[in-house]
């Protein structure tokens, strides 16, 4: 059974002048509802003004709160942030952190959003209000619940947000691997950054990824893996400018979990990017992002089972 967070104010109405796809998480919902049993359900709640401040400016995460974001900041973002956009982004940080809580109990969850990896202190950017990634990672080692926390972010755009928020914080680790010459223009410094070149496809994307990321797990010895799940690095995704195939992508989960579950660390993941004009294709792609990492994970809860009778 895949551990899947969602909550019906992921699904908001489009605000005026906006090109992201606000069906998109109302889609994903929709065909993960079609797996039946194979997905359990988890509600999140608004993330409390505390967290989002302890990664976000105060004054900031009070205009988001209130909805008077100035426009200067909504142009940033990418759109303005009415009361129902600040009660979403209020309530994804939750949701990744309580994804993080059940993969630390199941080994694997899902958040149904989040993935806002361009947030910054005083502002959001690229369609992101606040860093659910940032804020979910400092919660969970403000509480404890692990020891250090590595965040891999294999959208197709720099996690500069969540590199710079969390710069400085050593029991928290960064990983981006994206197209050099994509947004944004300005990088930050992760702990571990990997530009690649346009058109990059699957068998060069993979072996990267794991040339450089199996360094960083082995180093750092993560006790939870936050997984920024990006399906923009698609050929035909809109706003990419990588060539891997739908093949490629479900091999990228396949190599992410196996690498995450060889070492014993539990993986949450987040929806990410994914662009076009063709909302229901992006969402199976996000769908499909989540369920091969869900059914890496009981694969493997499954041969432990059988591992075990084996002894008996």
């Amino acid at each position: 059974m895949i551990h899947v967070v969602h909550h019906p104010d992921y699904v908001t109405p489009a605000p005026a002048r906006s090109t992201y796809r606000w069906n998109k998480n109302g889609l994903i919902r929709d065909l993960l509802l079609d797996k039946g049993d194979a997905v359990a359900w988890h509600r999140a709640e608004a993330t409390p003004t505390a967290w989002l401040e302890a990664v976000h400016d105060e004054d900031y995460v009070a205009e988001v709160l209130e909805a008077r974001v100035p426009k200067d900041k909504e142009r940033r973002i990418g759109f303005p942030v009415s009361a129902a956009v600040a009660s979403r982004a209020a309530i994804v940080p939750h949701g990744t952190w309580l994804a993080a809580c059940l993969a630390l109990e199941h080994g694997f969850a899902a958040n149904t959003a989040g993935g806002s990896h361009h947030a910054l202190a005083n502002t959001g950017a690229g369609f992101c209000v606040f860093n659910d990634l940032a804020v979910a990672a400092a919660r969970l080692i403000d509480e404890r619940r692990v020891a250090r926390v590595l965040i891999v972010d294999c959208d197709v755009h720099q996690g500069d947000g969540t590199a710079a928020l969390l710069a400085g914080r050593p029991e928290i680790a960064t990983y981006s691997i994206h197209a050099e010459k994509n947004f944004p223009v300005r990088k930050a410094r992760s702990t571990v950054d990997v530009p690649l070149q346009d058109k990059v496809g699957d068998a060069a994307y993979l072996a990267t990824l794991e040339e450089t990321l199996v360094p960083l797990l082995d180093a750092f010895r993560p006790d939870l893996i936050l997984y920024q799940a990006g399906v923009d690095p698609f050929d035909g995704d809109r706003l990419g400018r990588l060539a891997l195939t739908l093949d490629g992508l479900t091999r990228r989960e396949r190599l992410v979990a196996g690498l995450a579950i060889a070492r014993g660390v539990p993986l949450a993941s987040t929806v990410g990017g994914g662009y076009g004009d063709d909302a229901l294709a992006i969402a199976e792609r996000h769908v499909a992002a989540i369920m091969t990492l869900g059914q890496t994970f009981a694969a493997r809860d499954a041969g432990s089972q059988v591992a075990a009778l084996g002894m008996r």
